[in-house]
């Protein structure tokens, strides 16, 4: 063999060898714990054990980013999520790939749960479990701090909840802000903000990972969080103390996967797919460090004891729609992280002294005392802690400048939002105090 054929040769093997190794991979982006995607990794490799999942752990808006700055050459195969909203936004930005489940898998699955599809119509990705969310809290710090069990959203802006109360930011968070935005939909962007304010102000922290609320409430930390249902029921049946409740206005939606678009290695991640919506897949949502809903409903009969059944729970009031939520996606993870997150401070102040100034008002009206100078401060501080530095109507005009970091506009829009929320919080913090004089 000369030189130039050897150097040919060589050249052909190593081509095979990556093209061999390519194809024996599925490189999965997800949000998921550890414990979710190391369950079905595991189950995976060892139906098909000529293949390897990749998996790259990312927060569901770092995922949506890196699916958007790869998409010229895919480096991913899945995307695995939680949010049902960032794979709309995925979808509109055409960066899935369609794909027809076969028959005996689709005809198990029923194609929607109460108002909401489980799959995407047009096949872009696949609901393979069910959540809901909720509130979910430690037993034993609520009986030390003689705090009662919440039900319902409002039930958190009470004062009694001052300092008692976590969650996760929805820009680090796909589930959380899939609850920020149901709640927006559900209650109106006015009475919807009203509260998220107010019960944001009771706060004790906004945890960076969503996990990290449930583990704070696992350990007595915190007393209350806001989380989907899997971190409470997976907590539940691994013995910690909490317990957990659906508000009456929560939607079930799906938690998905769905094909990249030119992704490396496309017959791989239909197996994939094909197995995560098999029975076999569907079973290991069982697992204690799972505790997920599967989209199979007979399988509910294999179920641990007391473990919720989505396709028997009456549908409730909830409104979440992905043609609303899509389009403003950035935009209210923005608007939270500068009027909340990056000011809970000032805005625990705020609600803090609007809390001392009523209580104070309630003991002077019980003497006879003329309280309504002290009725209309408190009343303006509230509106000012409780109300956001933008109107529905125009987010409609600007929620471009959010799909994307870097634009020049949307740094103005948080600079103004930040300055508003300070000066807002600070100056409803002020009144209170007056109203207490």
């Amino acid at each position: 063999m000369n030189k130039a054929t050897f150097i040919l040769y060589a050249i052909l093997t190593i081509g095979l060898c990556q093209t061999a190794s390519a194809s024996s991979e599925v490189i999965i982006v997800t949000s998921f714990p550890k414990e979710l995607f190391e369950t079905y990794k595991q189950a995976f490799e060892t139906r098909h054990p000529n293949l390897t999942v990749v998996v790259k752990s990312k927060q569901t808006s770092a995922l949506v980013a890196y699916i958007r700055e790869t998409s010229s050459r895919p480096d991913a195969d899945l995307v695995w999520a939680s949010a049902t909203d960032a794979f709309a936004v995925l979808k509109a930005d055409s960066l899935l790939a369609n794909h027809s489940l076969p028959e005996h898998i689709a005809k198990r699955i029923p194609a929607t749960i109460g108002p909401y599809s489980i799959h995407d119509p047009d096949g872009r990705f696949f609901g393979f479990a069910l959540s809901g969310y909720g509130i979910m809290w430690h037993v034993h710090y609520l009986q030390a701090h003689q705090v009662k069990i919440p039900a319902e959203w409002s039930d958190l802006t009470d004062p009694i909840y001052h300092g008692h109360l976590s969650m996760s930011a929805p820009s680090r968070s796909g589930t959380t802000h899939l609850m920020v935005e149901s709640i927006l939909q559900t209650y109106g962007w006015k009475e919807g903000w009203h509260m998220l304010m107010a019960l944001s102000g009771n706060m004790a922290t906004i945890t960076e990972r969503s996990f990290g609320v449930p583990q704070g409430v696992n350990i007595g930390e915190f007393g209350i969080g806001l989380v989907i249902d899997f971190f409470a029921l997976s907590a539940i049946a691994n013995g910690f103390p909490v317990q957990f409740t659906y508000p009456s206005a929560t939607p079930i939606t799906p938690a998905s996967i769905g094909l990249v678009k030119d992704g490396p290695n496309p017959e791989n991640s239909i197996k994939f797919i094909h197995f995560l919506l098999s029975e076999t897949g569907q079973t290991l949502l069982f697992k204690p460090q799972i505790s997920r809903l599967p989209v199979i409903p007979d399988l509910y009969t294999q179920a641990p004891e007391g473990f919720p059944n989505p396709f028997k729970m009456e549908m409730t009031g909830a409104t979440f729609s992905t043609k609303v939520s899509e389009p403003r996606y950035g935009l209210i993870n923005s608007l939270f992280d500068q009027v909340v997150t990056f000011r809970l401070e000032g805005l625990k102040a705020a609600w803090s002294a609007i809390h001392r100034a009523e209580a104070a008002v309630q003991e002077a009206q019980k003497k006879g005392k003329d309280v309504t100078r002290a009725k209309a401060l408190i009343a303006e501080a509230r509106a000012l802690a409780s109300t956001v530095p933008i109107e529905e109507s125009q987010t409609l005009d600007i929620t471009s400048h959010f799909k994307k970091k870097g634009s020049l506009l949307q740094a103005q829009y948080e600079t103004e939002w930040d300055t508003a929320a300070k000066t807002n919080y600070e100056k409803a913090r002020r009144l209170a105090m007056q109203a207490m004089e």
